[in-house]
């Protein structure tokens, strides 16, 4: 469904975009992961056609998305992060605005919205104004009209930032049921559950790059069945991360990020009081301790140097 190869794309003399391919199935749903600034919306805004990359291809379902944008558009469902509602509309309002951008009409728009409305769980609400909502269900109408025509692809780009817990459930569970029914999904989140749960491959993205992409299954081999230990430091005191279990541990598998030394280990209750003994022979004192089983979050800790939200 989606092909992309060597994608770059420049702004001056800085790099946004370094050689990145992956390619996406029919029908599944991927996720694409990344810190801030680490090119992600540079990616989807050249593959939705909003501007050119400096150079590579974008395919979608067999279109040239760099020669025919126009074309591939039509098949292309996007939820931008920021919601793009008329608030002095209300919710059948909006939908029927934006399916008139669609080229829906008549019997076919109405026939859309109803369905849209019945998707996004707002039927009962169709007539009121989007600024009587909440913002989950804000959000909802923003998905809503990323899907009136039915697209092959939608992309979604940090969906349930900000929103109450109900609605970012009813969200997670309309992705999962548009995926069901097969249309293509690709994900932004900084939410690692929301990722785990919805998407079947991961591609994560770190500095412009394409680091790692496969399934959870695959990347969590990428640090075998080990725990990730983490002791909150005392934030008066500091700690020189080369020198604590220098020669005891890998010096890949220890990281410090503010005020938190991680250590990746097969066996973290083997090791935990050397560990912090270590530590606080160094002078620091430890003032949490914390072992978190294997999970994406933990991948991503690895691959990167750096958590989601930084």
């Amino acid at each position: 469904m989606l092909s992309v190869q060597e994608l770059k794309k420049s702004f001056g003399k800085f790099d946004a975009v370094k050689g990145v391919s992956f390619s996406i199935e029919k029908g599944e749903s991927f996720s694409l992961l990344g810190p801030n600034g680490a090119g992600k919306s540079t990616i989807i805004n050249m593959i939705t056609g909003l501007f050119p990359p400096s150079s590579g291809e974008i395919q979608i379902n067999g279109i040239d998305v760099i020669k025919n944008a126009k074309q591939a558009q039509k098949i292309i469902g996007v939820v931008p992060q920021e919601i793009a509602l008329y608030e002095t509309l209300s919710a059948k309002e909006n939908l029927k605005f934006w399916g008139r951008m669609y080229d829906l009409s008549g019997k076919e728009l109405e026939k859309s919205v109803d369905g849209v409305l019945e998707i996004i769980g707002l039927t009962d609400r169709a007539k009121d104004k989007v600024s009587t909502f909440s913002g989950g269900m804000k959000r909802r109408v923003n998905i809503g009209a990323a899907i009136l025509h039915q697209p092959e692809v939608l992309i979604m780009d940090e969906p349930t930032v900000g929103i109450d817990p109900q609605s970012r459930n009813h969200i997670l569970e309309t992705v999962k049921r548009l995926n069901n029914e097969g249309m293509t999904i690709i994900y932004t989140s900084h939410y690692m559950e929301e990722v785990e749960y919805l998407c079947e491959r991961i591609g994560i993205i770190d500095h412009g790059e394409l680091i790692a992409c496969g399934t959870l299954k695959e990347l969590r081999e990428t640090i075998g069945d080990r725990s990730r230990i983490v002791l909150t430091l005392d934030r008066g005191t500091s700690v020189d991360i080369l020198n604590v279990g220098k020669g005891k541990f890998p010096e890949k598998d220890i990281q410090l990020q503010d005020n938190k030394l991680m250590l990746f280990h097969k066996e973290p209750q083997l090791i935990l009081s050397d560990l912090i003994q270590l530590v606080t022979n160094s002078g620091t004192r430890v003032t949490s301790v914390e072992i978190i089983e294997p999970n994406l979050e933990s991948v991503f800790l690895h691959l990167t140097g750096r958590s989601l939200r930084d």
